[in-house]
């Protein structure tokens, strides 16, 4: 008897509590507002995508090796992002402000290191100036000269070294000549002033590289293994991206974590003033944050056309947006955050072509992107504004 009254008491408080959970959602749903709506909607489109992705994958109409393929390449292309991200987010830790001139910064390490490769992968074959110039007069083709990583390992090695010395300087040049004489201006005039970096760039690039879309790899090789569950051969090329992108973000990682350079950035990340007044030489940390950003920027820009085989004055543009995507998305001035907020986008844009043409796939990202804004509107890593 004793036992059914408690059992009773317990089932009283139980449903008291429950009641008070209901209408305290109740409550807080009054009060959402017409964003916070929409991002419920989206909620439930991802979560009603995520069951018809395992009911296609239960009936067959999509095999586990199709969504391996499509995480593989969005772990491609989330690695290629991060690379540019990396740079963006750091510029804006330090210097305070978003650098409209990354895109371009890409595209130079592209040109320059796609030249240096060229330049060496050509010798004895065709005249300097038809090499540097990437075969403006469509004489000598990438089929001729053999490049791919296997015919030309020196040659794209090279260049991948020269993109990022030559992004470096480039960036160190513009710092000098532009960003350092503004750098009490304030974010805004250093925001238009990075927009006029970046024309600047474009159109210096166009005037001795031109307009035209050059096919300056050969197709990459593949290589045939037992290791992964979804296929029996990698693409090559799309392999060197991943080691080498990783290589450099667990790189990063070492310099910010464990060097005195590293420690001096997530000091001034934090605190500019503080940093000054302890003692820590902020232009130094200034140019060690070009260099680092600048050097995997360019990076970045060369093993995009590694791996998508075409080149263009517009290459690193029509990546701006995705770069400032992922920035945004890990929590703007957290470089952790915008390599995972790259990772995301590259997996989004690749998963989503299970549901809609590859030519909406961004769209997929940037609502990802949006969904998480609006109940986390300072981005994953919490607007954490540290390196």
């Amino acid at each position: 008897m004793v036992r059914d009254g408690l059992n009773d008491i317990t089932s009283r408080i139980s449903v008291e509590a429950i009641r008070h959970q209901v209408e305290a959602l109740r409550y807080r749903a009054s009060r959402w507002s017409l964003g916070e709506w929409f991002g419920v909607a989206l909620v439930l489109l991802v979560v009603i995508l995520a069951i018809d992705l395992v009911r296609r994958l239960v009936v067959g109409d999509i095999g586990p090796s199709t969504v391996g393929t499509f995480l593989w390449r969005g772990s491609v292309d989330g690695l290629l992002i991060a690379l540019a991200a990396v740079g963006l987010s750091m510029t804006y830790s330090i210097l305070r402000f978003a650098n409209f001139s990354q895109g371009d910064l890409v595209t130079t390490g592209a040109f320059t290191g796609w030249a240096a490769a060229y330049v060496v992968a050509g010798i004895g074959v065709a005249d300097f100036g038809t090499r540097f110039f990437l075969n403006p007069d469509r004489g000598t083709s990438a089929r001729e000269l053999d490049m791919h990583i296997f015919g030309a390992p020196l040659a794209i090695f090279t260049g991948l070294i020269v993109a990022a010395v030559m992004t470096i300087l480039v960036a160190l040049a513009i710092d000098k000549l532009v960003y350092k004489r503004m750098r009490n201006a304030g974010g805004i005039p250093l925001l238009i002033a990075s927009v006029g970096v970046a024309l600047a760039l474009r159109y210096i690039i166009v005037f001795f590289y031109g307009e035209r879309t050059r096919g300056v790899t050969r197709s990459s090789p593949v290589i045939e293994h037992e290791l992964l569950f979804w296929t029996d051969a990698v693409d090559a090329h799309q392999l060197v991206v991943v080691v080498i992108g990783v290589l450099m973000v667990f790189s990063l990682h070492i310099v910010l974590q464990y060097t005195k350079l590293g420690k001096a950035m997530r000091a001034m990340a934090d605190n500019k003033d503080l940093a000054l007044v302890t003692g820590i030489p902020t232009e130094r940390v200034v140019l060690v944050t070009w260099v680092l950003g600048a050097g995997l920027t360019g990076m970045g820009g060369y093993l995009i056309v590694l791996e998508q085989e075409t080149l263009n004055f517009n290459t690193g543009w029509f990546l701006l947006l995705l770069i400032f995507a992922a920035v945004i998305l890990g929590g703007i001035g957290s470089i952790y955050g915008a390599i995972v907020g790259a990772l995301i986008i590259g997996m989004a844009i690749n998963i989503s072509l299970v549901w809609i043409p590859s030519d909406l796939t961004e769209v997929a990202a940037f609502m990802l992107m949006i969904l998480i804004l609006i109940f986390r509107p300072s981005g994953i890593f919490g607007g954490v504004e540290t390196a």
